[in-house]
Order: C-alpha cells, then structure tokens, then sequence
C-alpha cells in the first residue's frame, strides 16, 4: 500500500494500482490500490492477455487517451471513473513478469522519460521486495519445521541406538 500511495503522491495523479498475474487464469488480480474507487476495482476479471498486455511483454506503454485505445480492456468503466491516461510498466521478480504497476491520470497526460523511469524503478523495487517476502515466508516455514523436529517433548520420548540414521554399508561387518 506504502508503493502506490507514494507514488500517487510523487507524481500527483488520480491513482495507481499494483497487479499480480494468476497464471492459472491469466488474470492481473490486485495486489494494492491507491485513489481508485472500490466500483471501478471490481468492475470485471483484467485479463493478462488482453488488458494492455504488451507491457507485460515489451515495457512500459503509456495510453494518452483511454476512450481511444483499443488496448484497454474496460474502457467505459475507465472513463466513468474520471481516468484519461494510464501508464503500464512491468513488475518483474527473478528475471520473470508477475504482475504491473499502472498510474492512473485524470486529465490527458503524456508521460515524461522521468515519470516513466520513476514508475519503472518503484515497479522493481516492488518486484525485490515480492520476492524477498517470498524467501522470507519460505525461511520462516522450514525454521517452523525445524522447530517442531527439534521439540524437546518429542526428543525425550525417542531414545535412539547408537547405530540409528547409520547407513547399513558404514556398519562394522559382522563377526563370522
């Protein structure tokens, strides 16, 4: 949430929105929105495929004029929400697309090189920080499980031999 409200406020816009891809459906679900109303955010599935998807596959695509494009998915619902302009870049973590960063303008706006390049390193940024929330979340599930193998109500009601967890080969042969 911290990500699209600062850079709603840093660029002075109507909104932003962070989309994740499902790719079990295709669809960009919602991860974090900032300045967009709950109708317009729940206006209909946002296909991957069809809702500006080259910027998920070529960069950043800035659309001036969203009644206009034929990249927009929903664009009547776009221009009943006072949106003008969108700007789509690309979240990528571990070398892969997982989702976009879209900014949302109210009035027509051409994006400059620096808006661009500021939404592209805030999209990064989100991209690491997915990614190490996953690593994080992965490292805190096997400590969890480490901890209930090393449980001391379990370890005293086990009492091993000496020769348990030995594989069978490093065993001192039998005496004939």
């Amino acid at each position: 949430m911290l990500t699209v409200d600062a850079i709603k406020t840093a660029l002075d816009v109507k909104g932003c929105t962070i989309f994740l891809i499902n790719r079990e459906s295709n669809n960009l679900e919602i991860a974090a929105s900032f300045g967009l109303s709950d109708e317009y955010l729940n206006k209909g599935p946002l296909s991957a495929l069809k809702s500006i998807a080259q910027s998920l596959e070529d960069g950043p695509v800035a659309i001036y004029d969203v009644t206009d494009d034929p990249r927009i998915q929903y664009a009547e619902a776009a221009k009943a929400e006072g949106i003008a302009s969108i700007l789509s870049v690309p979240i990528v973590a571990a070398g892969r697309v997982i989702g976009a960063l879209r900014v949302y303008t109210s009035e027509p706006w051409e994006f400059t090189l620096d808006d661009v390049n500021f939404v592209q390193a805030m999209a990064y940024m989100t991209g690491m920080a997915i990614e190490m929330a996953k690593h994080y979340k992965g490292m805190k599930d096997s400590i969890d499980l480490l901890k209930t193998l090393r449980d001391p109500k379990t370890l005293k009601s086990r009492r091993r031999t000496p020769y348990e967890g030995v594989p069978v080969s490093v065993l001192a042969p039998k005496a004939s």
